[in-house]
């Protein structure tokens, strides 16, 4: 791992993890894309609407009892059981009767999908080298950006055809096959294998917090949740706002979500970069005042163009957020330990955030607006910035060995 030169299978790993995590964004967006038309179709109310949101989300708290099982059973085999598991679930989504089967389905659709995006973030993390560590996490990100992207651009077209809203689910079936196909390629992680036999017995749920990171584990599980308390619902409920509140139309909203994502993108494939350049915490000041700024304004302005230039910045913060907190819990944890702490901080505490947020905006859009309910979140990601510079050592460029090993400043 001294050498910083990518080798032929890494190159490949590369590729298939950036793949893995496309369909991060393309099942993300999907749901909002669609809402309008299956509150339609299903007869929900913008309540309704917060408790579909919600349950499906409650999957990706779920997914903590598959992804902690990749310290037990090892990176390969939860990833092979994930790709398999969320390419049956979204063809089934596509299939439901009912907005009960949609959500089930959904549900277990989040299970595997966000067990897959642990795991893979787990391979960038074990299988490069330091210094390009940051940039592969970020790339792996923004394929899941791009992932939104190509939904924003297709979905309006798919919502035409004799399918409707689940012609957006049965579209993504043929990649994520051939995805199953080429992952019998894939090689367990060298740190994993490096410490087979720590874990000979199954370990107690909270055994994470017998060990000295604890408090880690509760530091970036607040990290965590604020910026899901945001993150989650800023573009989840935009074509909503932009629909009720802005007067857009679907094609309208498909153009803005397009060029907003597409201006978007560049600047996350190189968030990962300026992780590596300038470190994580003063890219993080970037990165989340950016989102806070984003958000706000993205449910504040009034032309199409000032809701675009906006949105973009949105849809890069809350991009962008993620390869700092993923970059941050994967080197702040031992091997043996890293699937557990990720589970724990991600899965459970943070995604406490994610699951709860729908529920109190949709909640809140039915007394006052969707705009009124949002704009207020736009605070969580400078809380979570303070707690970062507060609490979270600098890791930039250091082995994981090391940088599990690293004093929090707050500690």
């Amino acid at each position: 791992m001294a050498s910083n030169r990518l080798t032929p299978y890494q190159k490949r790993l590369f590729v298939f993890l950036s793949v893995a995590t496309f369909f991060e964004g393309y099942d993300f967006l999907a749901l909002a894309q669609i809402l309008p038309n299956l509150r339609d179709d299903f007869g929900l109310s913008k309540m309704s609407a917060g408790f579909l949101f919600a349950f499906v989300n409650f999957g990706t708290v779920v997914a903590y009892l598959l992804v902690r099982r990749a310290d037990r059973w090892g990176r390969r085999k939860i990833m092979t059981i994930t790709i398999a598991g969320y390419t049956i679930s979204t063809f089934l989504t596509g299939l439901s009767p009912n907005v009960y089967w949609f959500a089930f389905f959904q549900f277990m659709g989040r299970i595997f999908l966000i067990g897959e995006w642990v795991v893979s973030t787990v391979y960038a993390a074990e299988e490069f080298p330091a210094r390009k560590r940051g940039m592969v996490i970020g790339v792996l990100q923004a394929f899941s950006s791009l992932g939104s992207v190509l939904c924003a651009g297709l979905t309006p077209l798919l919502l035409q055809t004799t399918f409707g809203w689940r012609s957006v689910y049965f579209v993504g079936i043929v990649p994520l096959c051939l995805l199953a196909v080429a992952r019998r390629s894939l090689k367990e992680t060298r740190r994993f294998q490096e410490q087979v036999g720590v874990q000979s017995k199954p370990r107690p749920m909270a055994w994470v917090f017998k060990t000295p990171y604890r408090k880690r584990v509760l530091q970036m599980g607040a990290i965590w949740f604020m910026t899901y308390a945001c993150s989650n619902t800023a573009v989840s409920f935009w074509k909503e706002f932009a629909v009720n509140e802005r007067g857009l139309t679907d094609s309208d909203v498909g153009v803005t979500l397009t060029i907003a994502s597409l201006a978007a993108m560049p600047l996350v494939f190189f968030a990962g970069k300026l992780l590596d350049v300038i470190g994580r915490r003063p890219g993080a000041l970037v990165i989340f005042s950016s989102t806070a700024a984003g958000v706000f304004f993205a449910y504040y302005a009034h032309s199409q163009w000032a809701l675009t230039f906006w949105l973009a910045v949105a849809i890069f913060g809350v991009s962008a957020v993620l390869p700092v907190l993923n970059a941050y819990t994967t080197e702040l944890f031992p091997t043996d330990l890293r699937g557990d702490a990720f589970a724990w901080s991600n899965n459970l505490l943070g995604r406490a955030g994610y699951v709860f947020s729908p529920l109190i905006i949709g909640a809140a859009a039915e007394i006052w607006s969707w705009g009124a309910a949002i704009r207020p979140t736009a605070f969580f990601p400078l809380v979570a910035l303070v707690l970062i510079y507060w609490l979270l050592p600098e890791t930039m460029n250091k082995e994981l060995e090391e940088t599990s090993a690293i004093e929090a400043p707050g500690g």
